[in-house]
């Protein structure tokens, strides 16, 4: 089965990583995993967007054709703009509500969650580093496309040792914020 899903922010906000675990995360459980990333030419703040395909079967095309994202998290208002239309018809959508405002067109197109992915790193981990660990929780949790727990041994290996801890952290607050806002 495949799967779809897209990242975006700007540069510096840690989606890049995101991808590559999980996508190292479908490898290591036997299936295929692929990270393609857009980004400026500026390095930190320009639009940036990541789409990671899980596939159990072989991928042969490494982009996401537009429209047929399963899932995509959006922690900056240009490339949610940018990037949104790539998510198919029905299709899920977090954001966070601080930093992007879709219209209520997009909320007729898309079933939209609004979590503030960035305070919940900042305020409740104590580490705005690890936005990209929330991300990735909200994602892995709403879509249930990788084992948590190889999710989590896979995103401990790609951080230093001194950071585990906030990282297990960061990524048992995405999980709860995820299951309240699918209650």
């Amino acid at each position: 089965m495949r799967n779809t899903l897209r990242f975006t922010g700007v540069g510096g906000q840690g989606v890049l990583l995101a991808g590559e675990i999980m996508a190292a995360c479908k490898i290591k459980n036997g299936g295929q995993g692929l990270k393609t990333a857009t980004y400026t030419s500026q390095v930190r703040g320009g639009p940036t967007v990541v789409d990671i395909t899980l596939d159990d079967g072989e991928i042969r095309y490494p982009y996401a054709n537009e429209g047929e994202i399963d899932f995509m998290l959006s922690v900056a208002q240009v490339s949610y703009n940018q990037f949104k239309n790539g998510v198919k018809p029905g299709g899920t959508i977090v954001v966070d509500p601080n930093l992007v405002h879709p219209t209520d067109e997009d909320r007729q197109k898309w079933t939209i969650h609004e979590i503030p992915i960035i305070t919940i790193a900042k305020e409740e981990v104590g580490n705005v580093i690890t936005q990209s660990v929330v991300a990735m929780s909200i994602t892995n949790t709403m879509t249930g496309v990788l084992p948590e727990e190889s999710l989590i041994e896979v995103m401990l290996s790609k951080v230093p040792a001194k950071v585990h801890e906030a990282n297990k952290k960061a990524y048992a607050l995405g999980k709860k914020y995820a299951q309240e806002a699918m209650a």
